[in-house]
């Protein structure tokens, strides 16, 4: 009953949705001097608002009465589908992907919208037809998490339609510390000839890069991690033949040059192995829940990595990494920046 109040605007209820989109998406929303968020605006009756700075995420808060975030929903997912079928006219790929949208919720609210043994996202998934997914994790310095929705417009705007009637039953505990997206130090990668940067769990072709990459290799600037007093976790570079290796370190806040990877030219580097020493008290923040973030780690990096059990009267663990220098390399800063 309380759904069908809600989804009809009968509560005059007024709610503050987030979505946290990348900057890139973001552009097609607000291409043509942001017309397309004025329509929005001005056709939903929502405020919607973005964030600015100069970061890889943009955070879009949609205010309003519950009909004018539905919406103002139903606009957004429509545009995401607009852009992704006009993506397709121009790739080679059969299959539509499905439109996706990630919420930020405050942590105390993702219990209700889980339930009781996963029972109310369950129902979700069943009754909308769409894909939902709590992040096990906070947002950095925050107390929220993102809630990753995705589907066909008409399911992701039914999802979120429940999704509020959950935060309309259980208001946030206490004090919420939002997510304040960061200005980005992307790290690049650099692989056969050309550059990438990371975002989220892809590499990004990022041909801009490539003169910066080379120009700030060639400076070989050492630089000192926060709480230790040797430069360490240091991308290598390898030289064209791939036989000798230098160890170029670069400020940390600028760029962070990964290995060299040079298909065809040193194809099967001998395996080698290095060993870390992390304190205790960060150790669980490396390996993660039930193991998640040192498999994630393994798998980026292609490196085997063993993990030593604690032992008495030590605050440090030793952490094992075998593989190829650059399956090292890479398994080094993740771990840093873990």
């Amino acid at each position: 009953e309380m759904e069908s109040k809600v989804s009809e605007g009968g509560l005059n209820v007024t709610l503050t949705i987030r979505l946290l989109m990348h900057g890139k998406v973001r552009g097609s929303h607000s291409r043509g001097k942001g017309e397309t968020v004025k329509k929005m605006r001005e056709e939903s009756g929502a405020r919607i608002n973005i964030s600015e700075g100069n970061c890889p995420e943009r955070i879009v808060t949609i205010t309003g009465p519950t009909d004018a975030i539905f919406k103002a929903f139903a606009m957004i997912a429509y545009k995401f589908e607009e852009d992704i079928t006009n993506s397709m006219s121009n790739s080679t790929a059969t299959s539509k992907p499905p439109v996706t949208l990630r919420l930020v919720v405050p942590a105390s609210q993702c219990g209700s919208l889980i339930g009781k043994g996963g029972s109310k996202i369950k129902e979700i998934r069943e009754s909308t037809g769409a894909q939902v997914q709590v992040a096990g994790d906070m947002l950095p310095n925050s107390t929220e998490r993102a809630v990753t929705i995705s589907g066909t417009p008409d399911a992701i705007i039914q999802c979120v339609k429940q999704i509020c009637v959950v935060m309309l039953e259980s208001p946030p505990k206490g004090a919420t510390i939002p997510y304040r997206p960061k200005p980005a130090s992307t790290p690049v990668i650099f692989a056969g000839g050309q550059a990438y940067t990371i975002q989220g769990q892809y590499a990004i072709p990022h041909p801009d890069q490539l003169t910066k990459l080379h120009q700030l290799a060639m400076q070989q600037t050492p630089f000192t991690p926060l709480g230790q007093t040797t430069p360490a976790f240091p991308g290598t570079l390898g030289s064209v033949a791939g036989k000798q290796r230098s160890s170029i370190t670069l400020p940390l806040p600028a760029l962070t040059i990964f290995p060299c990877i040079c298909p065809g030219l040193d194809a099967s580097p001998p395996a080698s192995t290095h060993e870390l020493t992390i304190p205790n008290d960060l150790i669980g923040c490396i390996i993660g829940r039930q193991g998640t973030k040192i498999n994630e780690i393994r798998q980026m990096s292609g490196a085997q990595i063993k993990i030593a059990n604690a032992t008495e009267g030590s605050s440090e663990r030793q952490i094992t990494i075998t593989g190829t220098p650059a399956n090292i390399s890479l398994a080094q800063y993740l771990i840093n920046a873990r």
